[in-house]
């Protein structure tokens, strides 16, 4: 009997995203197939898969502790975040299985399909760096009688979602630094810089806007520049590394003594980067804007201000909100509001009342059996209010029978005018 031949093992994944790659987050669910291709007629013993997250931290750092003698120390840590195991054909055993208990795979494709979930908890977002990475992935594994194993394994990408839509990455980050240039005995004037960015937290694709104000009142030709840097740390056994490197940057134009220059806005791209990842205790990827002035033949003026780099993006009326409150930060306010006027400037005197009369006495209204507006005025000003009066037109009767009265309610003032000062007395 001709043993037949496996030509294909392969894990293909349900979901993709636009760029045809699988991506997660904590809680979703994967999903997916094993793909075997035979030629002939191939006895499968089990087909296994394991999915696997770790983040993996390793470097090694070498000290001279002689002339001849060199000391090495290798730091390596591992977290892991997942761990799932499933059998898709047969079952696990430590011997060979009898034959009756193998699966027939006769030629052509055959797909196995299988499912698990994500913790539901914080994962860390997949990285790779120069001394660690964060990965996840499936493997497969083919089981035959008295043949080796046959692997596969197939990586997908985890995003630990982080919302900029909130208080603390939409505040706006400020600084302002100075400098003072001297030369043996000779002190040149300072060079100031301060910058503004509207919010802290961006996503990859978005431009950051860039406001800054350089002065230079030295005698050197300076350039202000910025810089959107990356800081990756590795934690392992107590010990850190960090490495640094810039991921996008600008140039502004070259300053000559006294002069100074605005950037009112001034746009640096955010290139496709890895989003921050801040809860890994092994890895931690940082984010920061550098503004700086160069100086030739000197130490440069730098100014850090930190940002933080997310997957959702900013909503629309968040991004209003933020507009105008960046605006309204901008906009000088006077220190003490107008005092409001005085009465006695409202206030209509006995002259300007009479006056109006007398304006208003030759006017004669349109409708039938009236008078002026005078006679209408003096009587108003001289009658009584009328009475007040409360009576329930709907009263409800009580539980026990009895008829309740209505309740009246009487009010009678009398109202006297000064002819003198014109006001209104209430009795």
């Amino acid at each position: 009997m001709v043993l037949g031949k496996v030509k294909t093992l392969a894990v293909c994944f349900d979901y993709l995203n636009d760029n045809n790659v699988p991506v997660y987050s904590g809680g979703d669910s994967v999903s997916g197939r094993v793909i075997i291709e035979v030629a002939g007629e191939v006895r499968v013993k089990t087909l296994n898969i394991t999915a696997r997250g770790v983040a993996k931290v390793r470097w090694t750092e070498s000290r001279n502790a002689g002339a001849n003698t060199a000391y090495t120390q290798n730091y390596t840590e591992e977290v892991e975040y997942l761990n799932h195991s499933d059998t898709l054909i047969g079952e696990e055993r430590d011997e060979d299985s009898p034959e009756e208990a193998l699966t027939v795979l006769n030629t052509g494709l055959h797909e196995f399909a299988f499912s698990f979930l994500l913790p539901q908890m914080p994962l860390a977002t997949s990285f790779e760096g120069k001394h660690g990475s964060v990965r996840y992935w499936v493997r497969a594994e083919l089981y035959r009688p008295w043949l080796l194993p046959v692997r596969v394994k197939k990586e997908f990408t985890v995003f630990e979602h982080i919302d900029i839509n909130t208080p603390l990455l939409l505040a706006p980050q400020a600084g302002t630094k100075d400098k003072t240039l001297c030369c043996w005995f000779c002190a040149s004037g300072p060079i100031s810089l301060s910058a503004k960015i509207e919010r802290k937290g961006y996503t990859p694709g978005e431009s950051l806007q860039i406001f800054a104000e350089v002065e230079n009142c030295s005698s050197r030709v300076v350039v202000p520049k910025a810089a959107l840097c990356q800081t990756q740390t590795y934690f392992a056994k107590g010990k850190a590394r960090q490495l640094q490197q810039q991921v996008a940057a600008l140039r502004g134009d070259t300053l000559s003594q006294g002069k100074s220059q605005s950037w009112d806005g001034k746009l640096l791209h955010i290139p496709p980067v890895s989003p921050s990842i801040l809860d890994c205790p092994l890895i931690r990827v940082e984010y920061s804007l550098m503004v700086y002035v160069d100086i030739p033949g000197g130490l440069n003026l730098s100014l850090s201000l930190p940002l933080v780099i997310g997957t959702i993006p900013l909503h629309a009326f968040t991004s209003r909100t933020s507009s105008i409150s960046s605006y309204c930060c901008t906009v000088s306010w006077p220190e003490r509001p107008e005092a409001p006027p005085s009465y006695s400037d409202l206030a209509v005197t006995e002259e300007q009342r009479r006056g109006c009369l007398e304006r208003c006495e030759g006017s004669e209204v349109n409708q039938e059996g009236q008078g002026t507006l005078q006679a209408y005025i003096t009587e108003f000003r001289f009658q009584p209010p009328p009475l007040y009066s409360e009576v329930d037109p709907n009263p409800e009767p009580s539980s026990g029978g009895q008829e309740t009265r209505p309740l009246t309610l009487s009010l009678r003032t009398t109202l006297t005018c000064s002819e003198q000062t014109g006001n209104y007395t209430y009795r």
